[in-house]
């Protein structure tokens, strides 16, 4: 059983590949589909399969999936290309025969209002229409995006956002890794949907308490029109088009759309989630 893993040098790809490890997948049934192979060299002196495949292209694509039997997909990241990307991706795991993909999609995004939404959506569709066997793992957000807050929180005793008093249902990266590696590692995930939500259930003003602890000093929580937010953004170096997701992304939070009561992270993975006060003080 050969598993591939897209993405691999990202920070979700390497704690995936580091998951199936653990759960006994041996190196030589791993293969990582990287852009570059030189961030990759790590990985390939322990014996895993790396091949060089970017998103966009198709005939690469194409050969890197060749003998692969599960495929993790790992969403892009690209505003404006990723579901040409993940169209890309799909025709090559058919073409190639892939037997099973698993998808990291976004929490309740059949109805969620965030903009992120929308290529999540038409890429579950695609799925569908591939008639390939899948599952999709709806990630809910990852605590370590408010890493950059840590050092701004320091110099500026502020945490800016646009999420109001909406409260984040949030998990670490490695959670929705390990959750992944069990998925691809179980038999019978063919048509599994899971809606992967953390055991806490945070407010950005929560999140401020615990940056103060984190830098020493006090952090209030500052609540900013979705624009200005943007703009704020904006001038702390975040490219626009990103910016405008991100802001997007907070108005949702206030709106509920990444809070969730579901357990199905805790019953993937065999225990709570990691403590958003955990991942921010590593």
């Amino acid at each position: 059983m050969t598993i591939a893993v897209t993405g691999a040098t990202g920070h979700l790809g390497r704690h995936t590949i580091d998951a199936l490890r653990e759960r006994g997948v041996a190196p030589g049934d791993l293969v990582a589909v990287v852009r570059d192979a030189t961030k990759a060299a790590d990985l390939a002196a322990t014996g895993i399969q790396v091949r060089v495949a970017d998103y966009a292209d198709a005939a690469a694509l194409r050969a890197a999936f060749d003998g692969v039997d599960k495929l993790l997909l790992i969403s892009g990241s690209e505003v404006g290309q990723r579901l040409a990307q993940h169209t890309n991706i799909i025709d090559a795991a058919g073409a190639a025969g892939v037997g099973f993909i698993a998808y990291t999609s976004l929490l309740g995004v059949p109805v969620t209002p965030l903009a992120l939404g929308d290529d999540h959506r038409a890429t579950e569709k695609l799925l569908v229409e591939s008639g390939i066997a899948h599952a999709l793992l709806r990630n809910g957000w990852y605590w370590e995006n408010y890493d950059a807050a840590v050092s701004t929180a320091r110099a500026t005793g502020a945490l800016f956002g646009a999420a109001g008093t909406g409260r984040i249902a949030g998990a670490a990266r490695r959670d929705y890794a390990d959750a992944a590696a069990v998925v691809l590692t179980t038999d019978g995930q063919a048509g599994a949907v899971y809606e992967l939500a953390g055991d806490e259930h945070l407010t950005s003003a929560d999140i401020a308490q615990i940056l103060s602890a984190i830098v020493g000093a006090p952090v209030t929580y500052r609540d900013l029109p979705e624009a200005d937010y943007a703009a704020v953004l904006e001038k702390a170096g975040v490219p626009a088009p990103f910016a405008e997701i991100l802001a997007d992304s907070d108005a949702g939070i206030a709106a509920g759309a990444l809070d969730s009561t579901s357990t199905d992270l805790r019953r993937l993975i065999g225990r709570s989630s990691t403590p958003a006060a955990q991942v921010l003080g590593a």
